[in-house]
């Protein structure tokens, strides 16, 4: 008997311990799905993004919530809340004596705990989920203390529609945090659970004040409250509505954010409400007067250049229209940037003395050999070539020969680790991946990035972040470049008579105030941006389509620069900014604009540029204009030619070396050959390969069989002559025939 006694004793502690393992401490609990209200820069509401369950609730603790509402829901739901475990058996008792007389409970038997255990793990409204439900509660009792269950009530409970918890009810519907609640709110909002789908405080519900009136007699009855206070708080007039409920504007950077800040109840962001809703309208405009081009959306970033603050963000016409994509955010969007990245390649050459201010650049046809046995050969959006150029006009005008060239003679990987420091994080791929056409657009970036970047040249290389909410801890920088050569492109890029050329005299990127600004237009015209920048702002633009598809014709300056002047001329409107500044550790001098030197007499154009003054004394050297072989295919494109009256052979050049291609059949190694072209003559010209005539087109242009062996050719008009020797051989092993091999 006694060993029996003690076995069953050892079973039921062995019971009890099981039954404490099981059990549920409410205090390591995930926090409820909570929602965020978003405040603009002064305090006035953005909107508010619901939980990813689509509930409005804040998580709070207890010292951060109203006594007043401790007692009255308490006094409401659980008045022997601190004299009970996890059921009150007397009310439980009383509830099932009601049942068996009036067919209906009258009064709830379900405690604190056992509705928390309903809120965890919903069960039916049955006698078996009761008994669930029961057991539940008991596993909740038995590990967590009774404020830790409280707390985890009132921050889940439902206080109506799409809204959980006293912090989310108390902002909602009276606008305020929970721990400022008076008596007549906080008894109201206690009223709320009982029958959340219909207490509604926003739906002007009677029944709502009527179990108010019961909440407050309650309260009376177990001593919390006078009747006097309790008639007080009956009688105060409440205007109960829902408060920063929905999202109102911002909507893209209200959902961007909410990740971020998830928890955090009320966040106050850097958006300047007005600002952002004059910029939303202006955006949807512009693409309504564009949509004869295909043109569908837009994105705009506006940036405080003092601090990153992210003043507006318009991710696209419309948030909430779906018929027109408008969940998508372009802001964060990958997009080909065109020839916006144009001015990180000249600044990185002109900082690395790759050129200088004042080099000449050919704008020109070019053939560059890429991996893969390709070629590249880089094309201008107007067909034109311009032949010399120097770097002001080359930038300003957004010209892709020159820009690849100077890319070229850079080297990919240094531009690659420079737009890695300017914050292009999804330039992830080797720089052999983007090759050269990286300067023009090659990779994908999101308007955020580009932002950013352009936010550094206006800071002359001190990069910042760029926020959306004010920590209070002030921007960190980090130097990326040379100050000077910033300031330098900074001085291009706001040259409104360097752009002339493409832009026209007076376009939409010529303000009544200094600004640098830059566009870029991706192939097919399936993106165009306009990004720039005064002392005080940048502004990023983006127009385009989100399913991809290509505009009709639309460009970065006919695009994205209308909406971009739009901004700038309101950001600036009641007040100019400070001019741009001269670039620091350079001087002005005169240069001829086609040979980067001193002017000569034959000079037939004369400007000014910046020039370090290490190289002053060079370029106050007068030269005289000499073209290259680079620049042999643009001059035999010109009807008149060089005015010198000497020929040249511009094509092939001397020492030139072509690979035959041996598989050829008998058609296709009669096409093999080599155009022979010439210029600068004032007579028809003659052509002989090794004292062999070849009759010239009506171009005079002679073709040369491609036949191994090396051949001397010669070009005469009667005045003057030019030769050049060229050979062909059979292609190496692995070699691709017809490619120009240079020694």
């Amino acid at each position: 008997m006694v060993l029996f006694s003690r076995y069953a004793i050892a079973l039921a502690a062995a019971a009890l311990l099981a039954f404490y393992a099981a059990g549920i401490d409410v205090r390591r609990l995930p926090a409820p799905p909570a929602a965020v209200t978003f405040l603009d820069r002064t305090g006035a509401p953005l909107g508010t993004v619901l939980a990813s369950d689509s509930t409005h609730a804040v998580a709070v603790p207890l010292d951060r919530v109203s006594p007043w509402f401790l007692e009255a829901i308490l006094a409401a739901e659980d008045g022997r809340f601190q004299r009970h475990g996890a059921v009150d058996v007397r009310s439980l008792a009383r509830a099932a004596r009601d049942y068996a007389v009036y067919g209906q409970a009258r009064s709830g038997g379900s405690t604190i705990a056992m509705q928390l255990a309903r809120l965890l793990h919903p069960t039916p409204s049955t006698l078996r989920g009761k008994l669930l439900q029961i057991v539940e509660a008991e596993r909740i009792a038995i590990r967590s203390p009774k404020d830790a269950i409280l707390e985890a009530y009132v921050n889940r409970v439902p206080m109506g529609g799409n809204v959980y918890g006293v912090e989310a009810a108390a902002r909602t519907y009276f606008g305020e945090p929970a721990s400022d609640l008076d008596l007549a709110q906080a008894s109201l909002l206690a009223a709320i659970p009982n029958d959340p789908a219909h207490l509604t405080p926003d739906g002007g519900s009677r029944g709502l004040r009527e179990r108010q009136r019961y909440v407050l007699d309650r309260m009376v009855a177990l001593g919390d409250v006078t009747r006097a206070q309790a008639g007080a708080a009956l009688t105060e007039t409440l205007r109960p509505r829902r408060h920063d409920a929905g999202i109102g504007d911002a909507a893209h950077a209200l959902f961007f954010l909410y990740p971020r800040v998830t928890g955090a109840g009320r966040v106050r962001t850097t958006i300047d409400r007005e600002l952002q809703r004059f910029v939303q309208a202006q955006t949807q405009a512009v693409v309504d007067a564009l949509s004869a081009f295909h043109v569908t959306d837009a994105a705009v970033l506006v940036v405080d250049n003092r601090n990153g603050d992210v003043l507006a963000y318009v991710g696209s016409p419309d948030y909430f229209s779906d018929a027109a994509l408008g969940r998508n955010d372009g802001v964060q969007a990958l997009r080909q940037p065109g020839s916006s990245l144009k001015p990180f390649t000249y600044e990185l050459a002109l900082e690395r003395g790759t050129i200088r201010s004042t080099s000449i650049l050919p704008d020109v046809p070019a053939t560059y050999a890429i991996p893969g046995g390709k070629l590249y050969q880089p094309a201008d959006y107007s067909g034109r070539f311009n032949g010399p150029v120097r770097v002001r006009y080359a930038l300003a005008n957004s010209l892709n020969l020159p820009a690849v060239h100077v890319l070229s003679e850079l080297g990919l990987e240094p531009l690659l680790d420079r737009l890695h420091d300017l914050g292009f994080v999804h330039l992830t791929r080797p720089a052999s991946f983007y090759g050269l056409g990286l300067t023009l657009g090659g990779g994908e970036v999101t308007l955020w990035e580009l932002a950013h970047a352009y936010t550094t040249v206006a800071r002359e290389g001190s990069a910042i972040p760029l926020r959306l909410i004010d920590d209070g801890t002030g921007p960190g920088a980090t130097r990326v470049g040379d100050p000077s050569t910033w300031s330098l492109v900074t001085d291009m890029l706001a040259d409104p008579h360097a752009r002339e050329r493409s832009f026209g005299h007076h376009s939409v990127l010529d303000l009544p105030f200094d600004a640098a600004v830059k566009t870029g237009t991706s192939s097919d015209f399936r993106d165009t941006w306009t990004v720039g920048f005064t002392r005080d702002y940048t502004v990023a633009v983006w127009v385009g389509n989100f399913d991809g598809s290509a505009m009709r014709g639309i460009s970065g300056v006919t695009g994205a620069g209308p909406l971009w002047n739009r901004i700038m001329l309101h950001l600036h409107e009641k007040r100019e900014p400070e001019s741009l500044p001269a670039p620091a550790g350079f001087v002005a001098t005169t240069i001829c604009a086609t040979t980067g030197h001193a002017p000569q007499r034959n000079c037939p154009a004369v400007v000014r540029e910046w020039v370090r003054p290490a190289d002053l004394a060079d370029v106050r050297r007068p030269i005289a204009q000499q073209l290259g072989h680079e620049y042999d295919a643009w001059v035999a494109l010109q009807p008149a030619g060089p005015s010198s009256g000497t020929l040249r052979i511009v094509f092939p050049h001397d020492g030139d070396v072509f690979v035959r291609n041996p598989a050829a059949n008998a058609l296709q190694a009669g096409e093999q050959q080599i155009a022979l072209r010439a210029a600068g003559g004032r007579h028809a010209v003659r052509w002989s390969v090794d004292g062999r005539q070849l009759a010239p087109d009506s171009e005079g242009v002679a073709f040369l069989p491609v036949r191994l062996g090396s051949w001397t050719i010669v070009a005469s008009d009667g005045r003057s002559s030019d030769r050049v020797t060229v050979r062909v051989e059979p292609p190496a092993i692995g070699e691709r025939p017809g490619f120009t091999r240079r020694p």
